[in-house]
């Protein structure tokens, strides 16, 4: 039987979950915290509750304010289905579809931020100051979803992945917390956090949302894991600054992000064994970063397939990297790296891309990885209203007459020397001042 701190939304007595849930969850809180004053009472305390949301539909008109540790928040299924695809679609053909809107326990939010205010527009705000630290919060098992992008000038306002909404935002310093399990769909940013420690990404689908994670202000010893995702052009898949101890591993992060991982004083921290496909230089951004580990992925950069989303992109130029580095003693070991586009889409025309650069900074350590670069010179564009799945299927498992691209396998610029690069590329490959780094190339035929 269900106990006392177990509560279903569709079971409360006050408010309507499925016209506002927000509203529901808000008095739900309120009476856990009625009940849970003693924080020493015979060595227990506040033991915190689950709330369950059944599947279906809840409309959320009131921002959900959470202030207790210990709380678990869980549905019945991630429910994404691709928001992007269907408004991309005629809109007389959706009458054919099988799906049209997401499902699972699905949250719609419908607030309205105010303009320069990016808490308003959260559906899950988290704050609580003071000691200690909010602790154990839990996301697992249901759909957050933002319904709809605005417009921004351009006319098309579902591709702009802008709408000032947010999944869960976590403005305290916060511990031990657990997002696990969710669908999070078509929000500016997806999940949004402050300080966090021992903080737990995992298994999530978080998918066309301007942004998906953003660790933000400081934190340590935390992960993201076994997750899908994929931002908008206009934001990070993952971002992360002045960050401790960050283990990304495990990873498969699609497009169509402006960056796949994005570090900003980030120190000693991992980046391992992820499948990472962008459409954009710039996969990986390591800014004024130390002693971190980039080991054991795949990268792939190629040309958007998709007719609808052609006419965008991040704005950065092929030659900046698609590894950029600003830091020292960095590791990039180990790595698979492919890289086929078509000469007439390299930006701008005539360009030598560049696959991993170091900017700036001292003895980063790269060695070992294995850079394939090709090109289809004769490649015709497809004509033709393909679906997104059939056209980014068929470029993934293209491989006719494919043929060498000339690139900068590694470029060091002037501002970072005493590098170490090891069996990456060969000398002709590699634009650097060899007599400030180290350099062994792969030795010719």
């Amino acid at each position: 039987m269900a106990g006392k701190n177990y509560y279903d939304v569709t079971d409360w007595h006050v408010g309507n979950p499925y016209t506002d849930i927000g509203e529901v969850i808000n008095s739900i809180l309120a009476d856990i915290k009625s009940r849970q004053q003693e924080t020493d009472v015979n060595d227990e305390g506040k033991p915190g509750a689950v709330i369950y949301i059944p599947s279906g539909d809840y409309h959320l008109k009131t921002q959900v304010k959470i202030d207790i540790s210990y709380l678990k928040i869980q549905g019945s299924g991630h429910g994404f289905v691709s928001s992007s695809i269907r408004y991309n679609v005629p809109q007389e053909q959706w009458k054919d579809l099988h799906d049209i809107w997401p499902g699972g326990s699905r949250i719609l939010v419908d607030l309205k931020p105010e303009k320069n205010d990016e808490r308003s527009g959260a559906a899950f705000l988290v704050e609580r100051e003071g000691d200690p630290r909010i602790s154990s919060v839990e996301f697992e098992n249901f759909c957050i979803d933002g319904l709809h992008f605005v417009d921004d000038g351009n006319g098309d306002p579902e591709n702009t992945y802008v709408n000032g909404k947010t999944g869960i935002y976590v403005a305290s310093a916060q511990d031990s917390f657990r997002i696990t399990g969710m669908g999070i769909i078509y929000l500016e940013h997806g999940v949004t956090l402050y300080n966090s420690d021992a903080l737990s990404v995992h298994d999530n689908f978080i998918a066309e949302c301007g942004n998906c994670v953003e660790l933000r202000g400081a934190g340590q010893a935390s992960k993201i894991t076994d997750n899908l995702m994929g931002a908008g052009y206009r934001g990070h898949s993952i971002y992360a600054e002045n960050f401790g101890g960050l283990l990304v591993a495990s990873n498969n992060i699609f497009p169509r992000g402006r960056s796949i991982v994005h570090f900003r004083g980030v120190l000693r921290s991992s980046v391992t064994a992820n499948r990472f496909h962008s459409f954009y230089p710039g996969m990986l951004i390591f800014e004024d970063c130390r002693e971190n580990l980039v080991s054991s992925n795949h990268f792939l950069r190629d040309h958007e397939p998709w007719p609808p989303m052609q006419g965008y992109d991040n704005g950065l130029n092929d030659d900046y990297g698609l590894i950029h580095i600003e830091g020292s003693c960095n590791s990039v070991i180990s790595n698979h790296i492919s890289e086929t586009i078509e000469m007439q889409y390299l930006k701008p025309a005539g360009i030598k891309p560049v696959v991993i650069r170091l900017v700036s900074g001292t003895e980063n350590y790269v060695a070992c990885n294995h850079i394939v670069a090709t090109t289809q010179a004769d490649k015709k564009e497809k004509e033709g209203d393909s679906s997104c799945f059939d056209a980014q299927v068929g470029a993934l498992l293209s491989m006719n007459e494919l043929v060498r691209l000339s690139v900068d396998a590694v470029r060091v610029d002037a501002a970072s020397s005493d590098n170490i690069i090891l069996d990456t590329c060969r000398e002709s490959e590699a634009a650097m001042d060899f007599d400030i780094n180290v350099f062994r190339g792969i030795p010719g035929k």
